[in-house]
């Protein structure tokens, strides 16, 4: 059909547009747009279905406050080091040849590694995994497919909710009263879900700018009303002064994406953008008490996709270029409190791999009308 064959082709263009993820960081934890920001996984005709997964791992270990690295971390051997692995199990179905419907289920397995939570005289690790927070959404082409094959906005709105544990605990050691071991709920930033229930919006949009061109960006908006989750801290254990931070916030979060699509042959493509991911501050809905390190990373995000008929490979290595752990509301609190200076630190990542791979199950039961053949034959 001829719809199907615009589609491949924007596909063979801008198939390096690959899920939203968060650039891997402490306070930025994995998520992606639950009706999926790929752009090969929603342009689907009338009955057709994608399924695939995508697969990401990062390594943070590099500490900022503000938007200065504290180097005497690694030199001190005095730094939180998190080990991250998520795979993203999605489907996707064309509802019609412009609304789509998409569900995703993801797993993590993380691992934590510090000094400071195991009573800063030996190095420990804690472990969490499983499933986290499914998300499920809708989308909607604003313009006909076959009409503009060379540019089309697409919106979305989505759920996303609390299926992760946001209460993963393991073994902390010495950190008793006289020393020993105790089970607790492991760091905030390793939890596979936030406990609370989300509404996401989205956007995608696509631009021809000349033959083998085209320019994309892509965003989402995870908003998050509830406002604390229950789950204990236990960072006043830590100092007085962080009583306020005894329990986790559900923060929201965002990420934006954007950048130059370039056809290499009609089965590879390659692309290079930037992209910028946050926790911020304050929440759009609800209150902002509790535990959280908002931030945020600026990164150059090349990427390079593979087609073959309804098979599609994708890889994006976004690398960061600016990292920063603002003030959080709980580090105001201290700081008007005590009338010392106050912020927080958050340990970031370099870069981010991010791999995904789908098979689209196409819908072959329509024909093409005489109209259609004739305009395809004159294109």
């Amino acid at each position: 059909m001829l719809k199907k064959l615009i589609f491949f082709t924007s596909l063979f263009i801008l198939s390096s547009i690959t899920n939203l993820k968060a650039q891997g960081c402490v306070a930025i934890r994995h998520f992606s747009s639950c009706v999926g920001s790929s752009l090969e996984n929603n342009l689907l005709g009338t009955g057709d279905l994608q399924i695939g997964v995508n697969y990401r791992y990062f390594k943070s270990f590099r500490h900022f406050r503000g938007t200065e690295e504290e180097p005497d971390r690694l030199s001190n051997n005095t730094e939180v080091i998190n080990h991250s692995h998520a795979w993203d199990f999605f489907a996707t179905y064309g509802v019609t040849e412009r609304l789509y419907t998409s569900i995703t289920i993801p797993t993590v397995i993380n691992t934590r590694s510090s000094l400071y939570e195991h009573g800063r005289d030996e190095r420990n690790v804690t472990f969490s995994r499983g499933l986290a927070d499914i998300r499920f959404g809708v989308g909607y082409w604003l313009f006909d497919l076959e009409k503009s094959p060379n540019g089309n906005l697409a919106l979305g709105l989505g759920v996303k909710l609390p299926t992760g544990s946001y209460n993963a605990s393991d073994i902390f050691y010495n950190v008793g009263p006289n020393g020993e071991p105790q089970t607790r709920p492991v760091d905030q930033s390793i939890q596979p879900g936030d406990g609370g229930f989300g509404i996401t919006l989205d956007f995608q949009v696509y631009q021809k700018f000349a033959t083998d061109f085209f320019g994309y960006a892509s965003g989402f908006y995870l908003i998050n009303p509830r406002e604390t989750n229950g789950t204990r801290t236990f960072r006043e254990t830590l100092s007085p002064i962080l009583e306020n931070e005894s329990i986790m916030a559900v923060p929201d979060q965002y990420s934006l994406r954007g950048g130059l699509s370039y056809t290499l042959t009609p089965s590879f493509s390659t692309s290079l953008g930037a992209r910028f991911d946050c926790v911020p501050v304050k929440d759009l809905l609800g209150g902002n008490e509790g535990f959280r390190r908002p931030g945020n990373v600026l990164s150059v995000d090349p990427g390079l996709s593979f087609m073959k008929n309804n098979f599609t490979i994708n890889l994006n290595v976004p690398f960061a270029v600016r990292r920063e752990r603002p003030q959080s509301i709980t580090d105001l609190q201290t700081e008007e409190l005590t009338g010392n200076p106050r912020n927080g630190d958050a340990a970031f990542s370099d870069y981010v791999i991010n791999l995904g791979v789908s098979y689209r199950f196409a819908n072959n039961k329509v024909k093409l009308s005489p109209e259609i053949e004739d305009t395809f034959k004159t294109n």
